[in-house]
C-alpha cells in the first residue's frame, strides 16, 4: 500500500545530493511509520543531479525546456535514497545511483512536445524514462529500475536480508533469520 508522507520536501536538506535524498527519504519513511507502528515502512527520495548540483522539479515550461536542454548529449547522475523503518526490525537507510546520458541529438522541437504531453512535470529531472522520455534516452549506466524511482533489485535483497520472502498470498517473513540494520550505499 502506498501512503503520502505529507513530508515538505523543499524543508529537507542536505549537503549534497545524495545527503538530501537521504534525508528526505528518512523523514517520508519516520512519518508513515508514525501512522502504522506496526509496518515495515519504506520511504524514498530520488535526486537528479548534473555537475553536482541538483536538478528539481520543473517549475514552469522555460524551466523545463532549460533543463532537458542541459541534459542534452551530457550524462548525469540520478541517486535514490530510501529508508527501511519498523516492522520490528533495525533501521536501515541506502543509497543507489544510475548515470544517465541523454541523447546528444534530440531537437528542441522534440523537446517541446515532450514538454507539451506533461508526462513528467512533477517528476526529479523533468523526464521519465518508463514513457515518452526513452527518445531522450542513450544509455544508463546502472540499476534501470532505479531510474525508474526504487531500486527493486537492491530493494529485494535488503528485504531478504531481513527475513523477507514471496509467498503465495504476498510477502512473509521468515522465523529465526538475523537481521542486520545500518547505512550503506550500494
Amino acid at each position: 500500500m502506498a501512503v503520502a508522507s505529507g513530508v515538505n520536501e523543499s524543508e529537507i536538506t542536505g549537503d549534497s545530493p545524495r545527503d538530501v535524498a537521504r534525508n528526505r527519504a528518512g523523514a517520508k519513511a519516520l512519518a508513515v511509520a508514525r501512522q502504522f507502528p506496526d509496518a515495515l515502512v519504506i520511504g524514498a527520495d530520488q535526486v537528479v543531479h548534473l555537475d553536482d548540483e541538483p536538478i528539481g522539479k520543473p517549475r514552469s515550461a522555460a524551466d523545463w525546456m532549460q533543463r532537458l536542454r542541459a541534459f542534452r548529449g551530457r550524462t548525469h547522475l540520478l541517486t535514490t535514497a530510501v529508508a527501511l523503518v519498523g516492522g520490528g526490525v533495525p533501521e536501515e537507510h541506502f543509497s543507489v545511483d544510475s548515470r544517465v546520458r541523454f541523447r546528444a541529438d534530440v531537437s528542441d522541437e522534440e523537446l517541446a512536445a515532450y514538454i507539451a504531453h506533461g508526462e513528467a512535470q512533477g517528476c526529479a529531472g523533468g523526464y521519465m524514462v518508463e514513457q515518452r522520455g526513452v527518445w531522450l534516452i542513450e544509455a544508463i549506466d546502472g540499476d534501470w529500475t532505479n531510474v525508474v524511482g526504487m531500486p527493486i533489485f537492491h530493494l529485494v535483497g535488503r528485504l531478504r536480508c531481513r527475513g523477507f520472502r514471496l509467498h503465495a498470498d504476498g510477502l512473509g517473513r521468515v522465523a529465526g533469520v538475523q537481521t542486520t540494520g545500518g547505512s550503506s550505499s550500494a
